[in-house]
């Protein structure tokens, strides 16, 4: 049976950068209602074997599926990196990931090289590169782990001395390189795209393209609902569920959403059952 076009389209990441995705849907699909899950009790994946990954984000998918959501955004890297392939399940229900959106968005943008910035994990994984000579095999792909950005967005430290110092640090390797685009591939690194941007542009002397995932998973999102007729008509509800006390997390989770559709977060606890 068909999802009912005013069903919610629902979220998913280990913790709370996958809000700057959704954060991303609502602003650009304003009619959607959305259900976002963050498994705060079990972040990171990262360091996880990838069978854990896909036990995870199978008890994510599950705890969306009985909510009745009209398609799934694994707003994750590492499980869009690593376990994509095993949430398939017979069923019907639409799963979007973050790598191929990013991929498909930074080869429109680009006429050079391009380079990928993300956690160890997802570098590792190669899947970016993959993602992209899927469809121009020819494309120099160059991929960089920068693993102190994620807690310095967590701190806050959005504008800080010592961000621009990591920063420095972590694009100094495109020196000399033909880049002329580069992803942001991690839901955390779309809250340092205006250090990312100077720092880049001071070390290359010319500005590169910068594609934010977040953005390019919501033009696919409202793609996807287009093609299928399943665009939403009701008046939107977003609710936003953690698997581990909300408390403290607030403002981090605040940081995410920004205030793109300017609506208050407010989270929801929920015991989230691994079912192995």
């Amino acid at each position: 049976m068909s999802p009912s076009p005013n069903a919610p389209i629902g979220i998913f990441d280990s913790g709370l950068g996958g809000l700057t995705v959704a954060a991303a849907i609502a602003a650009r699909l304003p009619s959607e209602r959305t259900l976002y899950l963050g498994d705060t009790a079990r972040v990171p994946y990262g360091n996880r074997s990838p069978a854990t990954v896909v036990r995870y984000a199978r008890n994510n998918v599950a705890f969306l599926r009985e909510r009745g959501v009209k398609l799934i955004v694994v707003a994750c890297n590492t499980v869009s990196a690593q376990g994509l392939g095993g949430l398939a399940d017979g069923g019907h229900l639409p799963i979007i990931g973050v790598i191929r959106p990013g991929a498909r968005a930074a080869l429109a943008a680009s006429e050079g090289e391009i380079a990928v910035l993300g956690t160890p994990g997802t570098v590792r994984s190669g899947a970016y590169e993959q993602a992209i000579h899927e469809i121009d095999p020819q494309r120099v792909v160059r991929a960089y782990a920068c693993p102190l950005f994620v807690p310095l967005v967590e701190a806050g430290w959005l504008n800080h001395p010592v961000t621009y110092k990591v920063a420095e640090e972590y694009l100094s390797p495109l020196i000399g390189t033909g880049v002329d685009t580069l992803i942001l591939g991690c839901t955390h690194y779309p809250l340092l795209r205006g250090v990312i941007d100077e720092v880049a542009t001071r070390l290359l002397g010319r500005r590169l393209r910068i594609i934010d995932s977040a953005e390019a998973v919501a033009a696919a999102v409202e793609g996807f609902l287009d093609e299928a007729r399943l665009r939403a008509t009701a008046t939107p509800r977003r609710r936003f569920f953690v698997t581990d006390a909300p408390e403290g997390v607030e403002e981090i989770a605040a940081r995410f959403w920004g205030d793109a559709v300017g609506e208050p977060l407010k989270l929801e606890h929920v015991d989230l059952v691994d079912k192995g």
